[in-house]
């Protein structure tokens, strides 16, 4: 790994001395599909940072300069994905964004940014996309004459509530369109947000519409703040699952991901912390690490965690059959092997003792197909 923002000579991608405050990757880490290729080279007197104005002198490498957030509007083709996997329990999902301003270090999502020509690194977290005729398709999509109504997952890849979704509202056009269809949907996040569109999301609860998880990796808001630094805080993401089953929405929390050496000590204390404010599921996720999101990951360990960063990778290898990950169906959520093993025993003795169930199923027998609305004609009041 590189350190005092030198070049990691693995990855080829310069590495500063530290980490980017509000920023989960610490480097624009190479998408698999690039054809060119740009090596960072640094010439050791600091130049590649020497525009920012707060960078340390005394540093060698300095800083980089404050990293902003880009949206780019997207006109979307289609807006509905399915899917067949044996060990994923939907068959629908929906996602209004393209990379997430969470900037969650540990996002197997993050990998997608490369079919965009983009980094999984920096770029997944500073470059998104907003896909603005989100609600138009999904009204197409009711409509179609084949369409079977089954629930939708809404914010899988990247989370329907992340920061920029307080200007753009897609979530909340989406949210409007299952409503007046009557459709099923669940959503999972790790933002406060969500309890915006509550007046929606309370309505259709009573008619076993909508679940909701919230998502919590740890209780811990300064391991937090590195892992997910623009996520809710923990007693946040606590005060939201409170909030939505006060309301009369179903919720649960995802233990999600269990990170071997980092976070697996608080399973318990998470779930108890859960159950305490209305969450009556409950689920977890091993730690993923496909394709770039493998170095990304080891980056972020080199900058936080350098003295236990080799332990935390040999567990990882011991729970993916000697390799960083195993993506094989019905292991890549839960690993293998004895540690993988106590881990889910841990959870599900835990699991029980607390009272868990399980969320009510959604209805999809008030399904509603609705014509799509279209735009009057300027000449249609003529004829």
């Amino acid at each position: 790994m590189a350190h005092r923002g030198k070049v990691d000579e693995a990855t080829h991608n310069l590495v500063r001395n530290g980490p980017i405050k509000g920023r989960g990757a610490a480097s624009y880490v190479r998408g698999r599909f690039e054809k060119t290729v740009a090596e960072a080279e640094d010439d050791g007197w600091g130049s590649v940072y020497a525009d920012d104005k707060e960078s340390d002198e005394n540093a060698t490498g300095g800083a980089p300069p404050k990293l902003t957030t880009q949206v780019t509007e997207e006109r979307a083709r289609s807006i509905v994905s399915r899917n067949d996997s044996p060990d994923i329990p939907f068959s629908q999902s929906l996602n209004p964004y393209r990379g997430c301003e969470h900037g969650c270090v540990y996002c197997f999502a993050r990998p997608s940014h490369a079919y965009l020509d983009l980094s999984p690194g920096l770029d997944f977290e500073t470059k998104l996309y907003a896909k603005t005729n989100a609600a138009e398709l999904l009204r197409r999509e009711f409509a179609r004459k084949g369409y079977r109504c089954s629930p939708i997952s809404l914010g899988i890849n990247t989370d329907a509530y992340q920061p920029i979704e307080r200007r753009w509202r897609i979530t909340r056009q989406l949210l409007e369109v299952f409503a007046e269809h009557r459709h099923p949907v669940s959503l999972i996040t790790k933002s406060a947000l969500i309890q915006r569109d509550l007046d929606l999301l309370a309505p259709m609860a009573r008619d076993g519409l909508v679940t909701v998880y919230v998502s919590i990796t740890s209780l811990d808001n300064r391991l937090s703040s590195k892992l997910e630094p623009r996520a809710a805080a923990p007693h946040t993401r606590l005060k939201t699952v409170q909030a939505l089953h006060e309301a009369g929405v179903p919720v649960g929390t995802m233990v999600a991901p269990v990170i071997p050496m980092i976070t697996d000590v608080e399973i318990e204390r998470i779930l108890e912390a859960a159950y305490e404010h209305g969450a009556r599921a409950a689920g977890y996720v091993l730690l993923r690490l496909p394709h770039e999101l493998k170095e990304v990951w080891r980056e972020w360990l080199a900058l936080h965690y350098p003295e236990r960063a080799a332990h935390v990778m040999s567990l990882v290898r011991q729970m993916r059959g000697g390799k960083d990950y195993d993506s094989a169906y019905g292991t890549r959520m839960r690993g293998e092997g004895p540690f993988a093993d106590l881990i889910a025993m841990r959870f599900a003795k835990a699991y029980r003792r607390i009272g868990f169930g399980r969320l009510p199923p959604l209805d999809a027998s008030k399904f509603v197909p609705l014509a799509p609305r279209t735009p009057a004609s300027p000449q249609g009041e003529l004829f």
